[in-house]
Protein backbone atom coordinates (compact mmCIF):
# COMPACT_ATOMS: atom_id res chain seq x y z
CA UNK A 1 0.00 0.00 0.00
CA UNK A 2 1.14 4.06 -0.61
CA UNK A 3 0.29 5.76 2.06
CA UNK A 4 -1.29 9.60 2.34
CA UNK A 5 -0.04 11.83 4.55
CA UNK A 6 -1.84 12.23 7.64
CA UNK A 7 -4.00 15.48 8.23
CA UNK A 8 -5.03 16.08 11.74
CA UNK A 9 -8.72 17.42 11.47
CA UNK A 10 -10.07 19.79 14.17
CA UNK A 11 -14.07 20.79 12.95
CA UNK A 12 -15.32 17.45 13.66
CA UNK A 13 -15.65 17.20 17.51
CA UNK A 14 -17.22 21.14 16.90
CA UNK A 15 -19.93 20.05 14.91
CA UNK A 16 -20.37 16.56 16.16
CA UNK A 17 -21.23 18.62 19.15
CA UNK A 18 -23.29 21.37 17.86
CA UNK A 19 -25.43 18.58 16.18
CA UNK A 20 -25.82 16.38 19.47
CA UNK A 21 -27.37 19.40 20.72
CA UNK A 22 -29.77 19.95 17.94
CA UNK A 23 -31.39 16.46 17.67
CA UNK A 24 -31.41 15.00 21.36
CA UNK A 25 -34.78 16.12 21.44
CA UNK A 26 -36.42 14.48 18.02
CA UNK A 27 -36.37 10.99 19.19
CA UNK A 28 -34.97 8.10 21.89
CA UNK A 29 -31.54 7.36 21.12
CA UNK A 30 -30.32 4.34 20.32
CA UNK A 31 -26.69 3.06 20.53
CA UNK A 32 -24.90 2.69 16.83
CA UNK A 33 -25.75 -0.60 14.83
CA UNK A 34 -22.42 -1.84 13.45
CA UNK A 35 -22.87 -2.09 9.67
CA UNK A 36 -22.55 -5.98 9.12
CA UNK A 37 -24.82 -7.13 12.17
CA UNK A 38 -27.97 -9.06 11.68
CA UNK A 39 -29.23 -11.07 9.22
CA UNK A 40 -27.78 -10.29 5.24
CA UNK A 41 -30.36 -10.21 2.87
CA UNK A 42 -29.38 -12.23 -0.05
CA UNK A 43 -31.54 -10.48 -2.68
CA UNK A 44 -29.81 -7.96 -2.68
CA UNK A 45 -26.59 -6.38 -3.13
CA UNK A 46 -23.29 -8.59 -4.80
CA UNK A 47 -19.96 -9.98 -4.81
CA UNK A 48 -19.42 -10.36 -8.31
CA UNK A 49 -18.02 -13.58 -8.12
CA UNK A 50 -20.13 -14.68 -11.34
CA UNK A 51 -17.42 -14.87 -14.11
CA UNK A 52 -20.54 -13.42 -16.32
CA UNK A 53 -21.29 -10.42 -14.35
CA UNK A 54 -22.15 -8.07 -17.06
CA UNK A 55 -23.62 -4.21 -17.31
CA UNK A 56 -25.71 -3.25 -19.99
CA UNK A 57 -25.30 0.27 -20.39
CA UNK A 58 -28.01 1.35 -22.82
CA UNK A 59 -25.83 4.70 -23.99
CA UNK A 60 -26.05 7.73 -24.39
CA UNK A 61 -26.90 7.85 -20.10
CA UNK A 62 -29.38 10.14 -19.01
CA UNK A 63 -28.37 13.55 -17.49
CA UNK A 64 -31.66 15.39 -15.85
CA UNK A 65 -30.35 16.84 -13.64
CA UNK A 66 -28.06 19.47 -16.32
CA UNK A 67 -30.28 19.34 -19.34
CA UNK A 68 -33.59 17.43 -17.71
CA UNK A 69 -33.12 14.94 -19.98
CA UNK A 70 -33.90 10.89 -19.02
CA UNK A 71 -32.79 8.59 -22.11
CA UNK A 72 -34.75 5.83 -21.88
CA UNK A 73 -34.11 2.83 -21.27
CA UNK A 74 -31.93 2.87 -18.38
CA UNK A 75 -28.71 0.88 -17.82
CA UNK A 76 -28.73 -1.83 -16.10
CA UNK A 77 -26.76 -5.32 -14.49
CA UNK A 78 -27.56 -8.53 -15.66
CA UNK A 79 -28.09 -9.78 -12.67
CA UNK A 80 -30.52 -7.70 -12.35
CA UNK A 81 -29.06 -6.05 -8.98
CA UNK A 82 -28.14 -2.77 -10.24
CA UNK A 83 -29.24 0.41 -12.47
CA UNK A 84 -28.35 3.62 -14.02
CA UNK A 85 -29.83 6.56 -12.09
CA UNK A 86 -32.37 8.22 -14.35
CA UNK A 87 -30.84 11.56 -12.85
CA UNK A 88 -27.44 11.55 -13.31
CA UNK A 89 -26.21 8.24 -15.44
CA UNK A 90 -24.26 5.63 -14.67
CA UNK A 91 -20.38 5.48 -14.94
CA UNK A 92 -18.51 5.46 -17.97
CA UNK A 93 -17.27 1.96 -17.44
CA UNK A 94 -18.76 -0.73 -15.12
CA UNK A 95 -16.70 -3.41 -15.58
CA UNK A 96 -15.63 -6.73 -13.61
CA UNK A 97 -11.95 -6.91 -12.68
CA UNK A 98 -10.24 -9.39 -10.65
CA UNK A 99 -9.89 -8.56 -7.35
CA UNK A 100 -7.36 -6.56 -6.78
CA UNK A 101 -4.28 -7.29 -4.29
CA UNK A 102 -5.15 -7.70 -0.51
CA UNK A 103 -9.31 -8.19 -0.67
CA UNK A 104 -11.32 -10.27 0.79
CA UNK A 105 -9.60 -13.93 1.04
CA UNK A 106 -11.17 -15.82 -1.64
CA UNK A 107 -12.59 -13.22 -4.34
CA UNK A 108 -11.99 -13.42 -7.27
CA UNK A 109 -14.26 -10.54 -8.83
CA UNK A 110 -14.59 -6.86 -8.09
CA UNK A 111 -16.48 -4.12 -9.96
CA UNK A 112 -14.08 -1.18 -11.34
CA UNK A 113 -15.91 2.30 -11.75
CA UNK A 114 -14.57 5.18 -13.46
CA UNK A 115 -16.00 7.88 -15.87
CA UNK A 116 -14.88 10.06 -18.46
CA UNK A 117 -18.37 12.43 -19.03
CA UNK A 118 -19.83 12.66 -15.97
CA UNK A 119 -22.35 15.50 -17.47
CA UNK A 120 -24.48 15.40 -20.11
CA UNK A 121 -23.31 12.94 -23.00
CA UNK A 122 -20.58 13.89 -25.66
CA UNK A 123 -20.26 17.97 -23.95
CA UNK A 124 -18.04 19.27 -21.35
CA UNK A 125 -19.10 21.19 -18.15
CA UNK A 126 -15.44 21.86 -17.11
CA UNK A 127 -17.18 21.90 -13.55
CA UNK A 128 -17.50 19.21 -10.97
CA UNK A 129 -20.32 16.57 -11.89
CA UNK A 130 -20.95 13.40 -11.22
CA UNK A 131 -22.36 9.69 -12.04
CA UNK A 132 -24.74 7.62 -9.88
CA UNK A 133 -24.59 3.84 -10.37
CA UNK A 134 -27.66 2.66 -8.12
CA UNK A 135 -28.02 -0.85 -5.91
CA UNK A 136 -31.68 -2.15 -6.66
CA UNK A 137 -32.87 -2.88 -2.92
CA UNK A 138 -36.69 -1.18 -2.62
CA UNK A 139 -37.87 -2.55 -5.79
CA UNK A 140 -36.36 -6.50 -5.22
CA UNK A 141 -37.39 -6.03 -1.92
CA UNK A 142 -41.19 -5.09 -2.41
CA UNK A 143 -40.61 -1.81 -0.51
CA UNK A 144 -38.40 -0.05 2.14
CA UNK A 145 -37.04 -1.45 5.02
CA UNK A 146 -38.25 0.12 8.00
CA UNK A 147 -35.69 1.57 10.11
CA UNK A 148 -37.15 -0.59 13.86
CA UNK A 149 -35.40 -3.06 11.88
CA UNK A 150 -32.22 -1.25 12.13
CA UNK A 151 -31.01 -1.39 8.29
CA UNK A 152 -27.61 -1.40 7.80
CA UNK A 153 -24.96 -1.96 5.04
CA UNK A 154 -21.24 -2.83 4.48
CA UNK A 155 -19.02 -2.39 1.03
CA UNK A 156 -15.11 -2.48 0.40
CA UNK A 157 -13.31 0.04 -1.63
CA UNK A 158 -10.50 0.09 -3.58
CA UNK A 159 -8.17 3.33 -3.57
CA UNK A 160 -5.59 3.59 -6.28
CA UNK A 161 -2.36 4.39 -5.63
CA UNK A 162 -1.57 8.05 -5.06
CA UNK A 163 -0.43 8.47 -8.62
CA UNK A 164 -3.45 7.36 -10.21
CA UNK A 165 -5.75 9.90 -8.52
CA UNK A 166 -7.38 12.60 -11.13
CA UNK A 167 -4.80 15.89 -10.01
CA UNK A 168 -7.98 17.44 -8.76
CA UNK A 169 -8.80 19.06 -5.71
CA UNK A 170 -12.41 18.01 -4.35
CA UNK A 171 -14.77 15.21 -4.41
CA UNK A 172 -13.86 11.95 -6.12
CA UNK A 173 -16.15 9.25 -4.96
CA UNK A 174 -19.65 8.77 -3.25
CA UNK A 175 -20.50 6.10 -0.80
CA UNK A 176 -24.66 6.98 0.48
CA UNK A 177 -27.73 5.62 1.10
CA UNK A 178 -31.12 6.82 0.53
CA UNK A 179 -33.89 7.11 3.49
CA UNK A 180 -36.88 8.28 3.77
CA UNK A 181 -38.69 10.63 5.93
CA UNK A 182 -42.17 12.25 6.80
CA UNK A 183 -41.93 16.41 6.39
CA UNK A 184 -44.61 18.57 7.29
CA UNK A 185 -45.35 21.45 4.89
CA UNK A 186 -46.58 25.28 6.97
CA UNK A 187 -50.49 25.70 6.17
CA UNK A 188 -51.47 28.34 3.00
CA UNK A 189 -53.93 30.89 3.55
CA UNK A 190 -56.93 30.72 6.07
CA UNK A 191 -58.40 27.26 4.35
CA UNK A 192 -55.30 25.16 4.03
CA UNK A 193 -53.66 24.33 6.82
CA UNK A 194 -50.35 22.42 7.79
CA UNK A 195 -49.56 19.51 5.40
CA UNK A 196 -47.19 16.00 5.59
CA UNK A 197 -45.14 14.73 2.56
CA UNK A 198 -43.09 11.95 2.13
CA UNK A 199 -39.09 13.41 1.51
CA UNK A 200 -36.19 10.95 0.34
CA UNK A 201 -32.41 12.19 1.20
CA UNK A 202 -29.02 11.00 0.68
CA UNK A 203 -26.87 10.63 3.60
CA UNK A 204 -23.16 9.60 3.01
CA UNK A 205 -19.54 9.43 3.09
CA UNK A 206 -17.47 11.19 0.34
CA UNK A 207 -13.99 10.50 -0.50
CA UNK A 208 -11.92 14.56 -0.92
CA UNK A 209 -8.52 14.70 -2.24
CA UNK A 210 -5.82 17.59 -2.30
CA UNK A 211 -3.35 16.88 -4.80
CA UNK A 212 0.80 17.04 -3.97
CA UNK A 213 1.26 21.00 -4.46
CA UNK A 214 5.01 21.84 -5.04
CA UNK A 215 8.14 20.12 -4.42
CA UNK A 216 7.93 19.66 -0.71
CA UNK A 217 3.97 19.38 -0.64
CA UNK A 218 2.02 16.45 0.07
CA UNK A 219 -1.01 14.73 -1.24
CA UNK A 220 -3.74 13.35 1.02
CA UNK A 221 -7.70 12.12 1.39
CA UNK A 222 -10.34 12.41 3.50
CA UNK A 223 -13.95 10.90 4.22
CA UNK A 224 -16.26 14.15 3.98
CA UNK A 225 -19.48 13.37 5.64
CA UNK A 226 -23.28 14.32 4.81
CA UNK A 227 -24.06 15.30 6.95
CA UNK A 228 -24.75 17.54 10.14
CA UNK A 229 -28.23 18.46 11.82
CA UNK A 230 -27.98 21.82 9.66
CA UNK A 231 -27.35 20.02 6.31
CA UNK A 232 -23.46 20.86 6.48
CA UNK A 233 -20.51 18.60 5.41
CA UNK A 234 -17.39 18.22 7.39
CA UNK A 235 -14.29 16.66 7.43
CA UNK A 236 -13.74 13.08 9.00
CA UNK A 237 -11.86 10.30 9.04
CA UNK A 238 -8.51 10.78 7.11
CA UNK A 239 -7.42 8.35 4.68
CA UNK A 240 -3.81 7.31 5.62
CA UNK A 241 -2.91 4.68 3.45
CA UNK A 242 -4.60 3.56 -0.54
CA UNK A 243 -5.63 0.17 -0.91
CA UNK A 244 -8.49 -1.47 0.53
CA UNK A 245 -10.96 -0.05 2.95
CA UNK A 246 -14.04 -1.02 4.47
CA UNK A 247 -16.72 1.60 4.79
CA UNK A 248 -20.36 0.82 6.50
CA UNK A 249 -23.48 2.94 7.55
CA UNK A 250 -26.70 1.68 9.81
CA UNK A 251 -29.84 3.42 10.35
CA UNK A 252 -31.61 2.74 14.28
CA UNK A 253 -35.05 3.25 15.34
CA UNK A 254 -34.28 6.31 16.30
CA UNK A 255 -33.89 7.31 12.79
CA UNK A 256 -30.24 8.34 13.53
CA UNK A 257 -27.50 7.81 10.69
CA UNK A 258 -24.42 5.95 11.61
CA UNK A 259 -20.98 5.95 9.64
CA UNK A 260 -18.33 3.30 10.12
CA UNK A 261 -15.07 3.25 8.11
CA UNK A 262 -11.65 1.36 9.00
CA UNK A 263 -9.00 0.31 5.99
CA UNK A 264 -8.24 -2.60 5.21
CA UNK A 265 -11.14 -5.76 5.20
CA UNK A 266 -11.78 -6.78 8.15
CA UNK A 267 -15.47 -6.61 9.87
CA UNK A 268 -16.19 -3.19 11.28
CA UNK A 269 -16.52 -3.12 15.16
CA UNK A 270 -17.25 -0.03 17.05
CA UNK A 271 -14.15 1.45 17.14
CA UNK A 272 -14.21 2.34 13.60
CA UNK A 273 -17.19 3.98 14.20
CA UNK A 274 -16.65 7.89 13.16
CA UNK A 275 -19.83 9.65 13.35
CA UNK A 276 -23.93 9.57 14.03
CA UNK A 277 -26.01 12.35 12.87
CA UNK A 278 -29.93 13.20 12.24
CA UNK A 279 -28.87 14.88 8.50
CA UNK A 280 -30.33 18.03 7.86
CA UNK A 281 -32.48 17.52 10.93
CA UNK A 282 -34.48 14.36 9.72
CA UNK A 283 -35.47 11.38 11.17
CA UNK A 284 -35.26 8.60 8.92
CA UNK A 285 -37.91 6.24 9.05
CA UNK A 286 -36.89 3.98 6.20
CA UNK A 287 -34.10 3.04 4.14
CA UNK A 288 -34.61 2.38 0.33
CA UNK A 289 -31.09 1.80 -0.97
CA UNK A 290 -27.51 2.27 -1.34
CA UNK A 291 -25.64 3.83 -3.80
CA UNK A 292 -22.15 5.26 -5.54
CA UNK A 293 -21.15 8.76 -6.52
CA UNK A 294 -18.53 8.72 -9.28
CA UNK A 295 -17.01 12.27 -9.91
CA UNK A 296 -14.58 14.46 -12.27
CA UNK A 297 -14.11 17.94 -13.41
CA UNK A 298 -15.96 16.74 -16.64
CA UNK A 299 -13.34 18.14 -19.01
CA UNK A 300 -13.81 16.15 -21.79
CA UNK A 301 -10.20 14.82 -21.63
CA UNK A 302 -9.42 13.38 -18.09
CA UNK A 303 -10.79 10.23 -16.39
CA UNK A 304 -12.20 10.30 -12.92
CA UNK A 305 -9.91 8.06 -10.26
CA UNK A 306 -10.16 4.57 -10.59
CA UNK A 307 -12.22 2.88 -7.92
CA UNK A 308 -13.23 -0.64 -7.06
CA UNK A 309 -16.33 -2.00 -5.36
CA UNK A 310 -16.54 -5.51 -3.80
CA UNK A 311 -18.98 -7.45 -1.44
CA UNK A 312 -21.61 -4.86 -1.08
CA UNK A 313 -24.25 -6.64 1.22
CA UNK A 314 -27.04 -5.01 3.11
CA UNK A 315 -28.10 -6.57 6.71
CA UNK A 316 -31.32 -6.43 8.97
CA UNK A 317 -31.90 -7.09 12.85
CA UNK A 318 -35.32 -9.31 12.99
CA UNK A 319 -36.46 -7.67 15.78
CA UNK A 320 -39.79 -6.43 16.86
CA UNK A 321 -41.49 -2.80 16.81
CA UNK A 322 -42.46 -3.68 20.15
CA UNK A 323 -38.96 -4.59 21.39
CA UNK A 324 -37.49 -2.03 19.35
CA UNK A 325 -39.35 1.18 20.83
CA UNK A 326 -38.46 -0.32 24.97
Amino acid sequence: MSHLTFYRIGALAASMALATLATSSLAQSYPPVVPGTGIKIAQVGDDFEDPEWKYHAANPKSSRNIDKRERLPTGESANGRWYEGAKRGHPDIVRRIKTPKGGLPGSQGALLLQSLHTGVPGYASYRLQQDDFIADVKYRLGGAIPVWQSPNVVIRLWLPPVDKWEKRRGTHFGFRISTITTVTKPARGLFFGPTTESKTYWPGMFIDFEPKRGPEGNAYAYLRVRANSYGGDYKSKQLTTTGWWTLGMSVTPDGRVHYFAKPGVEDLTMDDHIASEFPYGYRAEHFKTFFFNVCNGDDGRTWSTPFVVDDCHVYYLKTSRTASRR
